[in-house]
């Protein structure tokens, strides 16, 4: 079980993606639209996908939040299949990396775990 009363927000370029995760997680397009939201402040947990276009990719926002000093437990999610981004995200302080497509129960164990609920 989720506490109630934790933001969980979700970064991805892809609707499909949003909207197929369940409906208390706060979802945000792109990373440039999480950073200048109120959700920065009150997220507790970040679904965060790897590529996305524009300018700021999910590991550059992970960066720009250290840079910010706002540690948020980031779960990162990722088309693809590359086994070495996996190791290499965790190593920089990723709480769990996810590749789509992902169960309901592998995301829901990951977001227990980065919230410590587990």
């Amino acid at each position: 079980m989720i506490a109630t009363r934790s933001l969980v927000s979700v970064v991805d370029d892809d609707p499909s993606v949003r909207e197929s995760l369940p409906d208390l997680l706060h979802e945000l397009g792109f990373a440039e639209e999480f950073l200048t939201s109120d959700c920065v402040e009150r997220t507790e947990c970040l679904i965060l996908d790897i590529a996305m276009p524009g300018g700021m990719s999910g590991p550059d926002l992970q960066h720009e939040l250290m840079l910010r000093r706002r540690q948020i437990p980031i779960i990162f999610i990722t088309a693809n299949g590359d086994p070495t981004i996996r190791p290499r995200l965790l190593a920089q302080g990723a709480a769990a990396c996810l590749f789509k497509p992902f169960s309901d129960t592998a995301l829901l164990e990951a977001i227990n775990a980065a919230l410590g609920t587990s």
